[in-house]
């Protein structure tokens, strides 16, 4: 049963067929080349390339080194896209990480994952997305100094909130907002890669002259600089959460890889050198916002431009993680590993508005108690947990099951370096800079043991959970929805 495939429906996002008065949600294979590169770009360039330069830059010491930390992070999120792209041409099932560990590894694997995923990871990631838009949509109000952080927090919240609404009431809406924000988000890049290369055309190079000055090498260092570079790039592994939706995924995927990441990881360096060329090291590390002050000193009256592109970015990015944070909670509903209520959908708006619901509430919870930077450091943690436990499943495949079909494969060197890379990013920043946090979060990770023996391994569901299902279905107004058995 290790490998087994089976035809499901996905998400409420999938498309659905009203005729003959029966509403079934069910996947239609819609996702071309270029719409597969559209969403692994359109997810990766969000919040992180307007916020991280300047934690990357604190933890390296030096421009010269933060730039190298910028293209080791864009080579690594490529090695790991293509070993996901094997993965993704062997199981072609969509959920990512959670679908692999199951069907690799097993149920209480896949459980952990789902279970921190739903809890802890998906609301980290979109609590340190909102936080970064916060940041650029307030800054324009406190010129010259840092913005308050209650003001930016409670943006952040009703940021939200608002997505919670959009994201619930209406798909195609919610759609038309991820297309429209990614115009921005490359606008503005563009912008400052343009701005960059004229400054540095000017003659302004002094911040690149004794570039490794005052570099850090310690080993925790480098892994925290790593974290915030790599949240800059989260995103590598999107096209794996809808490999049903792909027209000929073994094709298709690897394509969308190869295209993508390059194109993202030449932007991010092009933009983090003209930083450096509009500002010092000591000036960008002091600043809350780094393109609002880059815009500052290189647009003059016009940097509000870059505060609006920027915060329309970020939003478009909050959205796009909302839009497909209903996935792996869905699929995991599907597979019996989270409560039953989280895969239904609403029964007018066809949305999955309970698992939109729980994500917001948690993401509200984590808004409240941390900072951009400390969630950042958690969530890559936790990430890069299930990367190298996903990447020794696909090791385990090349080795054991030689004969499994697969029309795409990548050398075994790659993903061996990955999986050595999640090893290094792991336990690189408790060795060197231990924190009781990590220790909090392995400890969440194994509380799910506790969950997953009663309700799922002996499935004893208390009388009182079909009661409380029950009612939230009746508040909610929402209804399972339809396995497509063909």
């Amino acid at each position: 049963s290790t490998m087994r495939k089976r035809k499901t429906t996905d998400s409420p996002h999938s498309s659905t067929d009203l005729s003959e008065g029966k509403e079934k949600l069910r996947l239609k294979q819609e996702v071309g080349l270029i719409s597969g590169v559209s969403l692994i770009a359109g997810t990766m360039i969000g919040s992180g390339i307007f916020m991280s330069p300047e934690w990357v830059l604190h933890h390296m010491g030096s421009p010269a080194s933060s730039l190298l930390i910028w293209a080791a992070c864009g080579l690594l999120a490529m090695f790991g896209a293509l070993s996901y792209a094997e993965l993704g041409t062997i199981i072609k099932e969509s959920g990512g990480e959670y679908i692999y560990i199951l069907r690799i590894f097993g149920s209480f694997p896949a459980f952990l994952f789902a279970y921190t995923s739903v809890i802890l990871v998906r609301p980290a990631g979109l609590a340190a997305v909102c936080l970064s838009f916060a940041e650029y949509a307030v800054a324009p109000f406190y010129p010259g100094c840092s913005s308050p952080q209650v003001v930016v927090k409670c943006t952040a919240a009703a940021c939200i909130l608002l997505l919670t609404i959009i994201n619930c009431l209406n798909v195609r809406l919610a759609t038309s907002i991820m297309n429209i924000f990614t115009a921005a988000k490359l606008l503005a890049l563009l912008v400052i890669v343009v701005g960059g290369l004229v400054l540095l055309a000017k003659g302004q190079t002094q911040n690149f002259q004794n570039a490794f000055q005052n570099t850090s090498a310690g080993i925790g260092a480098v892994g925290v600089a790593f974290y915030q570079g790599l949240w800059s790039y989260d995103g590598w592994n999107n096209l794996n959460y809808v490999t049903e939706e792909l027209k000929k995924p073994e094709v298709t995927l690897p394509r969308a890889v190869m295209i993508a990441i390059p194109l993202v990881t030449c932007l991010y360096l092009l933009v983090n050198v003209s930083y450096l060329a509009a500002m010092t090291p000591s000036e960008l590390l002091s600043s809350g916002a780094v393109a609002v002050t880059w815009g500052d000193k290189v647009l003059g009256s016009w940097a509000w431009l870059i505060s609006l592109s920027v915060a329309l970015s970020t939003f478009g990015s909050s959205n796009g993680t909302f839009f497909s944070g209903g996935r792996v909670c869905y699929i995991a509903a599907r597979e019996g590993h989270m409560p039953d209520i989280l895969s239904m959908a609403h029964v007018q708006c066809l949305t999955p508005s309970p698992a939109l619901l729980f994500t917001s509430a948690m993401s509200l919870v984590m808004i409240i108690s941390g900072s951009f930077t400390s969630i950042v450091n958690f969530f890559s943690f936790i990430a890069w947990l299930f990367y190298g436990m996903t990447i020794s499943g696909l090791l385990y495949l090349k080795i054991k099951k030689p004969e499994l079909p697969r029309s795409y494969k990548v050398p075994i060197i790659i993903p061996i370096i990955v999986l050595m890379a999640a090893v290094y990013l792991v336990l690189a920043p408790i060795i060197d800079q231990p924190q009781i946090e990590f220790l909090y979060v392995i400890l969440f990770i194994f509380s799910g043991i506790i969950l997953y023996f009663p309700l799922v391994r002996f499935k004893c569901h208390p009388r009182f959970l079909q009661r409380v299902t029950l009612h939230l279905q009746l508040f909610l107004e929402v209804a399972p929805t339809t396995r497509d058995v063909n």
